[in-house]
């Protein structure tokens, strides 16, 4: 891409997971499109993830239809290097028409005119569809309760890539997400004294009964959910497909030696001060957990399966002394920590599109990624159709709902009046109408 006015049907923003699935299925459909990436193809997995990071799903599942990972095994669980060149196979593999280097810094809708006006890093391109497919993990959020102490390291979960970037000392991990309890883990292998703030959560096992936990969940209609039950949108999924693949269950990370504590709640004078919730948010994780196996059992014997039994699967860690008689207060220094890992999610930034595609809260307005501002649509986000959208299948899915919606767009488009249609074959509206009424008669 040069310098320059470039006009095209539809501009794809951001060449991750999203963007690539978003141009396939506007390729298959014969949409004229471009793709621009501000970095590289799936840069996210390669920068913007810690070292050791695996994909959460197995190979067989965390795929796109057209693309297996040949060289894992398909229960196993692909790094992030891997899953980024994936990423960059599948675009060759249909030549996806991606510009990379090139930053998407406005979007205005044209006044009297269709479409949008795009400036970009490299010029001005005039496209008559947008669709943002930068995913939901662009500004790292860290509260506005972290200390202002000069004495603390303090990284969100994006800047962490490995132990030895850390200082000497303790660490408090604050979020028992997926991120976070890995993160949380990693810091307790590598010798560190290790403090982890939980909250809500759910904890699915990472396999049962010979079955990893998104066939469960797909087998049992979980991914199709199409709403977040209420309640429970602050709710974090613990999971991990770390050391090839394992549960994650807090008791036995405090068995570990690993200190869980409650909710962060504020910090004075480096004190921090925790919420008394700890045994709550682990009962309710742990009512999860159950609900799963319950569910998978029942379903074995409904369908009449023969899958192996596994009662271990259900054996209870005793709770350590952190659990029984939790932290609600600790001096940081008194503690030895020297760092805090905020494990506290991203926001989205969309300050780039100047378009009325938003709603007060400045979230995207929309209906499975067709936005309320005619000729905008999003890719990526959570539950942007379902509960399996987060995952790198779902995403391949809800791009193609997306590309439809724009072919069916076009097509109207397209209309042409009788009048119009026969002018431009050279035939007069009158003599047809004049040839019609002689059949009729």
């Amino acid at each position: 891409m040069t310098a320059g006015n470039i006009e095209i049907d539809t501009l794809v923003v951001g060449a991750g997971q999203a963007g690539v699935a978003m141009s396939e299925h506007l390729s298959k459909l014969g949409i004229p499109h471009l793709v621009l990436e501000r970095s590289r193809i799936a840069e996210a997995w390669r920068s913007g993830r810690w070292d050791s990071l695996v994909a959460n799903g197995p190979a067989w599942h965390d795929r796109f239809p057209g693309l297996a990972f040949d060289d894992l095994s398909p229960d196993g669980f692909a790094g992030k290097e891997r899953v980024a060149d994936y990423f960059e196979a599948y675009a060759r593999k249909f030549n996806a028409p991606v510009r990379t280097g090139v930053e998407v810094r406005k979007v205005e809708r044209n006044v009297g005119r269709p479409g949008f006006t795009v400036q970009t890093s490299e010029g001005v391109i005039h496209a008559n569809r947008v669709v943002a497919a930068t995913g939901p993990f662009q500004r790292p959020v860290i509260p506005a309760i972290a200390p202002k102490d000069e004495r603390l390291t303090q990284i969100h979960s994006a800047q962490y890539r490995n132990p030895r970037q850390l200082p000497e000392g303790a660490v408090l991990v604050v979020g028992a997400g997926s991120s976070g309890t890995q993160i949380a883990d990693e810091l307790q292998r590598a010798g560190r004294e290790v403090y982890l703030s939980v909250g809500q959560h759910d904890r699915p096992p990472r396999s049962y009964r010979n079955r990893d936990f998104c066939w469960w969940l797909g087998v049992l209609g979980e991914w199709d959910q199409a709403a977040m039950k209420p309640g429970r949108e602050h709710v974090t999924i613990a999971v991990s497909g770390a050391h090839g693949g394992r549960t994650v269950d807090f008791r036995e990370l405090a068995q570990r030696g690993m200190k869980l504590v409650g909710v962060t709640g504020s910090f004075n004078d480096g004190v921090v001060n925790f919420q008394p919730d700890l045994a709550d948010n682990l009962a309710r994780g742990d009512e999860n957990y159950l609900a799963v196996l319950d569910a998978a059992d029942a379903y074995i014997e409904r369908n009449g399966l023969d899958l192996p039994p596994e009662p271990e699967a259900r054996r209870v860690f005793p709770d350590a002394e952190c659990i029984s008689q939790p932290i609600v207060q600790l001096d940081l220094a008194e503690a030895g920590v020297t760092t805090i890992v905020w494990a506290t999610g991203f926001a989205s930034d969309y300050s780039w599109m100047q378009v009325d595609a938003f709603d007060a809260k400045g979230k995207p307005a929309h209906q499975r990624g067709v936005s309320t501002e005619s000729g905008i649509y999003f890719l990526g986000l959570p539950w942007q159709s379902r509960r399996g959208s987060s995952f790198i299948w779902g995403v391949w899915h809800d791009a193609k709902y997306v590309a439809d919606h724009i072919a069916i767009q076009r097509s109207y488009l397209d209309y042409r009046d009788a009048a119009d249609r026969q002018a431009e074959q050279g035939v007069s509206p009158v003599a047809t109408a004049l040839g019609q009424s002689a059949v009729s008669a």
